[in-house]
């Protein structure tokens, strides 16, 4: 079945004859599985999840479209600029009557789906969701019960649903272009992990692609892989320091690797930008106050936030929708990045 397409909706006794059991113990499985075996449980899961079965209770809730509950998973609850979406969200839709039903999935796409299928049980009469890439039972889930969904923070011309977003890809390709305009050629990334994510593999594309237009690459030694967290920033750069000629330049994935670059070139007295010139991507709050101020990506989050609201409204009142709608980054520049030091 194409992704998008409805389906007919599964029901208890379906579930059931695919993993082989009675309705009962599907039934136990899904209200006390603490009381079922684990690998009985395991099947039934799995054939939930192949079938894409919402329990019966929460069909009726979105068939009458009467919850006014929206749902949002987003991969972190930690992040700052993930909270800034997700704050014009509840407030547009709290405008507008309905309740926002947050959840994370800590950039896991089983644990994603897993949640998705209850927040579904749970009557949301739409969702939203960040990036482009997402498991096709999510897929076949959404189009099983017609719920409306619109996909966050990435715009894909290929993607089955509805974006509001912006080109990841052009973005880092604008960034890179300043650092190459300073005269670097020794230009190394750490990016977030892109396996699963296509904001993160689009930005490595974008550097990439830069790259390329002045004959230039990205060998291996200077590309690392971290998560998006300050902890994965300090060991990008240990990892990118001591894996051979050292770069001038670091371009990275997001704020909080890059923040966590300059707290390891503070550690080692690496002068920014005299020595290493660094660059990040989100333009968090703080990147306007550390020292030195960070050349970064701004796009506008909350903006994100408030459009991704205004497009589920007007569908569930039955309105016409643009299927992408794409907002415009800026690069701002700052102290930490300056020409490098041989042409001082």
């Amino acid at each position: 079945m194409k992704p998008g397409s409805p389906r007919k909706t599964a029901k208890l006794a379906d579930v059931a004859r695919l993993a082989r059991v009675s309705t009962a113990t599907v039934s136990r499985t899904l209200t006390l599985p603490h009381k079922v075996k684990p690998a009985t449980a395991a099947r039934i899961n799995q054939a939930v999840e192949t079938l894409g079965y919402v329990a019966h209770g929460a069909a009726r809730a979105l068939a009458s479209r009467r919850s006014r509950k929206v749902g949002a998973i987003i991969p972190a609850l930690d992040n700052p600029i993930f909270a800034s979406t997700v704050h014009a969200l509840q407030k547009a839709l709290d405008a507008a009557g309905y309740m926002l039903l947050v959840a994370s999935h800590g950039y896991d796409a089983q644990v994603e789906a897993r949640v998705i299928r209850a927040l579904v049980e749970h009557g949301v009469d739409a969702l939203v969701l960040l990036g482009t890439t997402h498991r096709a039972c999510v897929l076949e889930l959404l189009a099983a019960h017609q719920l409306p969904c619109v996909l966050t923070w990435a715009l894909d011309a290929g993607a089955p649903l509805p974006c509001v977003g912006f080109d990841n890809r052009a973005a880092a390709v604008i960034v890179t272009r300043h650092v190459l305009d300073l005269g670097h050629d020794a230009v190394a990334m750490i990016s977030g992990v892109t396996a699963g994510n296509e904001r993160a593999a689009e930005r490595l594309r974008g550097v990439r692609e830069a790259l390329a237009e002045r004959g230039l690459a990205l060998p291996a030694s200077r590309l690392v892989e971290k998560p998006y967290t300050l902890s994965g920033g300090r060991e990008g750069l240990r990892e990118l320091l001591e894996g051979g000629a050292r770069p001038t330049a670091v371009i990275c994935g997001n704020d909080a690797l890059a923040l966590g670059a300059l707290a390891e070139c503070l550690d080692r007295r690496i002068a920014v930008p005299a020595e290493l010139s660094i660059t990040g991507f989100d333009d968090m709050e703080i990147a306007a106050v550390v020292t030195p101020a960070l050349t970064t990506v701004r796009f506008p989050a909350a903006e994100i936030g408030a459009l991704a609201a205004r497009h589920l409204l007007a569908r569930l009142a039955g309105q016409e929708v643009a299927p992408r709608t794409e907002l415009q980054v800026e690069l701002i520049v700052r102290g930490s990045t300056a020409p490098p030091a041989r042409q001082n």
